[in-house]
């Protein structure tokens, strides 16, 4: 309950706070270029912070940093709703990423360490609900608040959910002591967190300011040159803060690759249907969020049907495969779209987009850490999740390239959505390199009977005969 409440309020605030942009550069009169540092710089400063997520989770516990991390993004939250100007407001939203850059490889890794692979394939298709509702449900509630309140609202509705949250899980949550953890990796943070953070910057920037311009260049390949270095320096070292070396695990490869290119396709195309609905049709915020919304009622439904019946029968490359090729028909059908297509078979792509895609996220959670040992769950959430947010940045970023080159309204959205069918259909290669009989074995159920497996009656102990000299006598005893 902790850990879904806090990525609840994490990804709704990636989509919330994009509604409400427009309001706040009106009311502070600033320019769009100006007003696009709020959102950038919680990106930036997530990627700063997630790399250090799960050494800090193993040293002081992971009950503690998850809490501290929710505690930290719901006060950034309610001081961005106080801001008087837009120097507060970058400053507040950085602190949020600060939080937030934590919340996720600390939650996940906690929540891994909790269920045992064989349960968590149910696990994950509870994680889908803030995974799929949340991005789907910030511009619905974005355009409410923004219409009938004020933008300070978008940032205040985190407060109820992270302080009922905190409270809960303080009560609530076991006790971790911290792990031994090693000495803090400093080079390997410096590496890991520049280089993320150039990295998103120049995605996040390149489709506005052309991809030739100085600074995005600058950024890109300043970022790239930081992660080959930090990925050398990761590999010498005896306690790195990420350890790149657990991408030599097969599942967990696998699962990455596969989730790095599908969150590219799937968060591009949450982002170019709200703008095909809003600039293409000419609708408002709150109608293009409230037509993009089924998506979330397709993952919650498609979720139970991929935990329940299609993974126990089928395993995981076969669900896998099934989620992916769903989705790269169904992005390929929202190519097709018109300006006048009914909005219903929009909807409709929508909602089987939901559904195909709970398969890919219900599957994938659950096999990436099915081989990882207990205490090194930390680690491989925080690469997990690290290279997922670069998908994610990757994906919007490419797809708004797409749209720029090409130039018409409507041809632009086409290739954007052609787009991200091509990064789906590379995941869709990429689920071949699952091994399925390793991925079943290590998602299965024990059997206490099979061979090399205690036996829940061998544990029992054994009535006393003449040879056995019976229990052992307490010191206390002997020596009263």
């Amino acid at each position: 309950m902790v850990f879904v409440s806090s990525m609840f309020i994490n990804l709704l605030d990636a989509t919330i706070v994009n509604v409400a942009l427009p309001q706040i550069g009106r009311e502070f009169g600033l320019t769009s270029t100006a007003i696009e540092s709020v959102s950038i710089a919680f990106l930036v400063s997530l990627a700063v912070f997630i790399p250090a997520a799960g050494w800090l989770g193993d040293r002081f516990g992971a009950k503690r940093v998850l809490l501290t991390a929710l505690a930290v993004f719901t006060i950034a939250s309610v001081l961005c709703g106080l801001a008087q100007n837009l120097e507060q407001l970058v400053a507040f939203r950085a602190l949020q990423g600060a939080g937030g850059g934590m919340m996720t490889p600390v939650g996940m890794a906690l929540l891994f360490r909790v269920f045992p692979p064989h349960e968590r394939v149910r696990a994950s298709a509870i994680l889908t609900i803030p995974t799929a509702l949340a991005p789907a449900l910030g511009p619905v509630l974005g355009g409410l608040l923004v219409m009938d309140l004020s933008w300070r609202w978008v940032f205040w509705v985190n407060l109820p959910i992270g302080v009922a949250a905190f409270a809960f899980g303080l009560i609530a949550l076991t006790g971790e002591s911290g792990r031994r953890a090693g000495r803090f990796d400093l080079p390997g943070f410096v590496f890991c967190s520049l280089g993320l953070a150039c990295f998103m910057y120049g995605l996040s920037e390149g489709p506005h300011d052309g991809w030739t311009s100085a600074a995005v260049l600058t950024t890109l390949i300043g970022g790239l040159v930081l992660l080959v270095l930090a990925v050398l320096t990761e590999l010498r070292t005896e306690n790195p803060l990420v350890a790149v070396r657990l991408l030599g695990d097969r599942l967990l490869r696998a699962s990455t690759l596969v989730t790095v290119c599908f969150t590219a396709g799937f968060m591009g195309t949450l982002y170019a249907i709200s703008l095909y609905y809003q600039d293409g049709r000419g609708m408002t915020p709150l109608a293009a969020g409230l037509s993009v919304f089924p998506e979330a009622i397709g993952v919650m439904c498609g979720s139970q049907l991929a935990s329940r019946l299609v993974y126990p029968r089928l395993g995981a490359r076969r669900t896998l495969s099934i989620g992916l090729t769903g989705a790269v028909l169904c992005m390929a059908a929202l190519a097709l779209l018109d300006a006048d297509t009914n909005l219903w078979i929009a909807r409709t792509e929508m909602f089987l987009l939901g559904v195909a895609v709970s398969h890919v996220f219900v599957t994938s959670q659950a096999v990436a850490f099915a081989t990882i040992p207990a205490q090194q769950t930390g680690q491989a959430s925080t690469l997990f999740n690290a290279l997922r947010q670069v998908g994610g940045a990757a994906g919007v970023a490419v797809l708004t390239t797409a749209m720029v080159a090409a130039g018409r309204p409507m041809l632009s959205y086409h290739w954007a959505f052609a787009v991200a069918a091509v990064c789906t259909a590379l995941a869709l290669g990429f689920t071949q390199m699952i091994n399925e009989s390793e991925a079943r074995a290590a998602t299965q159920r024990p059997d206490p009977t099979a061979t090399g497996r205690p036996d829940p009656a061998a544990t029992r102990p054994a009535a006393p005969d003449s040879a056995d000299p019976g229990p052992a006598v307490p010191e206390s005893v002997k020596i009263g």
